[in-house]
């Protein structure tokens, strides 16, 4: 139908068919033909006029018009909460990539794609057996991005923040700072982000001849700390030998750490420094105000959906994975040791 439309054989602001002709004249069912004057709708071909019919659309030729051209997949990791700051902001980024790149999205469950009407998929977040699965699943050409965590897949691209780099800036502020006896505070290893900002936590300790004890880490189940990681927390502040300075690798955690030691009479950042990982608005209103490390999360969700989009307008071979660099915000949450 749109190759009819682009050879003239319907004008601008012309009637299409009906559903019912249009199935007779090609030859296929009505929920077909149904469908395909939906999608032309949907992308800016065809208009419809309540009571009147189904048209093409009036500007439809129009070179200063933006017709969509490519359909992408989101699929979206069980873990993530759309409305917690980090994944908003990735969602926001790829949002707007979309609206530039004249891309629809399209919400799908992980690995499904039952109608195959994708051009390329992005997958916010997944953890590796989910990957696993996906891999097992796609037989098809179309392209795949990894956004907000790293693939263990060579053939599956990824684009995240460098979360290694994430922890040892914060490590290397820190000792910057005088400070030589660290604890870390976060999430188990699910995540490549978790395992990552662990393994640079040791990494920066490492570089500064730092040495990390085992009673010093608080690692959860979750980006939440419960009621047994929250208790573990109250016993690491409570402790006489209890680390000058922390990494906090999430906000909420970081939240967590200034409500217990609020608990127990600490200050910050006169017996407790901390430097923690996201700076949404409200970390520069903590009292004392949060130092962070800022992840470039819409930039992350913008530069995914645009890389996808200039593969394909571009027909490269392949997509490239990349990591983005978080920035240290420095306020008054961590001070001269």
């Amino acid at each position: 139908m749109r190759e009819a439309i682009d050879a003239g054989v319907f004008k601008p602001g012309e009637q299409m068919p009906s559903t019912k002709d249009l199935s007779q004249q090609m030859a296929v069912s009505l929920v077909t033909a149904h469908r395909a004057l939906q999608e032309l709708v949907a992308c800016g071909v065809l208009q419809r006029a309540q009571g009147k019919g189904t048209f093409v659309h009036d500007r439809y030729f129009d070179k200063n018009r933006t017709i969509t051209q490519w359909r992408i997949g989101l699929a979206i990791s069980r873990e993530c909460s759309i409305g917690d700051f980090v994944f908003s902001h990735i969602l926001e980024g790829i949002r707007r990539a979309a609206q530039e790149q004249a891309a629809d999205l399209v919400l799908l469950r992980f690995g499904e794609d039952l109608r195959r009407e994708c051009n390329a998929y992005l997958y916010l977040n997944p953890l590796p057996q989910d990957l696993d699965a996906i891999a097992s699943q796609t037989t098809r050409r179309q392209p795949v991005l990894v956004v907000g965590a790293r693939s263990h897949l060579r053939h599956i691209a990824h684009l995240d923040v460098d979360n290694v780099d994430v922890a040892r800036q914060a490590v290397n502020h820190l000792a910057e700072l005088g400070h030589t006896s660290l604890g870390y505070v976060g999430s188990a290893d699910q995540s490549s982000s978790s395992r990552d900002r662990w393994q640079g936590f040791l990494d920066g300790c490492r570089e500064h001849g730092i040495r990390v004890r085992e009673q010093h880490a608080v690692r959860g189940s979750s980006w939440q700390a419960g009621e047994e990681e929250t208790e573990i927390l109250r016993r690491l502040l409570e402790s006489p030998d209890r680390p000058t300075a922390l990494f906090v690798a999430g906000y909420h955690l970081a939240l967590k750490v200034y409500t217990a030691a609020a608990e127990l009479g600490l200050r910050i950042p006169a017996d407790v420094s901390i430097v923690a990982v996201d700076d949404p608005p409200s970390a520069s209103h903590l009292s004392p105000p949060l130092t962070t490390i800022r992840q470039p999360l819409t930039q992350l969700g913008h530069a995914a959906a645009t890389a996808l989009c200039t593969y394909l307008l571009e027909n490269r071979q392949s997509l490239p994975s990349r990591l983005m660099r978080g920035q240290l915000i420095v306020r008054k949450s961590a001070a001269q040791r």
